[in-house]
């Protein structure tokens, strides 16, 4: 119950600039989650279709690989897809490639999609304690001016302490939302890398597979020349 007390009166004390400090932890904390949620199933969906697309890609099926890749909602998922829908048209490696990094420019953006929001916050959740601290000075000095000399110094080092509270929370919520930021980024970066790295690896699988020497054709009966 002390710290329940404690709580409410360092938002009381805060000032009514700790309301939008509130809100931007709330929304930061709902894109944190989201997008975290988001990026760790992202990252099995990609590692399972790996796993079962391989097999098609090395024994050379690839219709089977298409069936697969084509139901998967997954990012890797269609960036195969367009590499093997590539390869019914093209053989060359450069259009291929070319085909898998359209598609890889059209995954990013859902990947990286709301995490800047949590740096804009944090920078927001600053300058909003800034702010309500400097207002809550403003208003300290304002009363300090017309109060009795003899309490002035003990009404001021009060009215600063309040103040402060803001500037504080506003602390309070802007470095975790930096951290988390960060942890997304690079989240974010790992599960670049490796889509790249199984686009890689998708093409020199086609590429081996392609260059494979094929069969010789069998020998026919020979041919008897005419009588002359």
């Amino acid at each position: 119950m002390e710290v329940y007390n404690v709580i409410v009166g360092f938002f009381k004390n805060g000032g009514v600039f700790m309301i939008p400090i509130v809100v931007i932890l709330a929304l930061g904390a709902a894109i944190a989650i989201e997008r975290w949620v988001f990026l760790t199933i992202t990252t099995v969906k990609n590692k399972a279709l790996w796993n079962a697309v391989t097999p098609y890609l090395k024994s050379g099926n690839l219709a089977g690989a298409v069936q697969v890749t084509s139901k998967s909602g997954a990012a890797i998922g269609q960036i195969m897809t367009y590499g093997l829908n590539r390869v019914r048209s093209a053989r060359r490696r450069e259009d291929i490639e070319q085909a898998m990094e359209e598609s890889l420019m059209e995954v990013l953006p859902r990947l990286e999609k709301r995490t800047h929001y949590l740096a804009t916050f944090a920078n927001m959740a600053t300058l909003m304690g800034l702010l309500g601290t400097i207002i809550g000075l403003i208003d300290a000095f304002t009363a300090v001016s017309t109060a009795n000399p003899a309490e002035k110094a003990e009404l001021l080092s009060a009215s600063i302490s309040i103040g402060m509270n803001c500037t504080a929370f506003g602390l309070m919520v802007a470095i975790p939302l930096v951290l988390i930021h960060s942890v997304l980024q690079t989240k974010t970066t790992a599960i670049v890398d490796s889509l790249e790295m199984a686009s890689v690896k998708f093409l020199n699988t086609i590429t081996e597979r392609s260059g494979e020497p094929q069969p010789a054709p069998a020998a026919g009966p020979p041919k008897h020349k005419a009588a002359p």
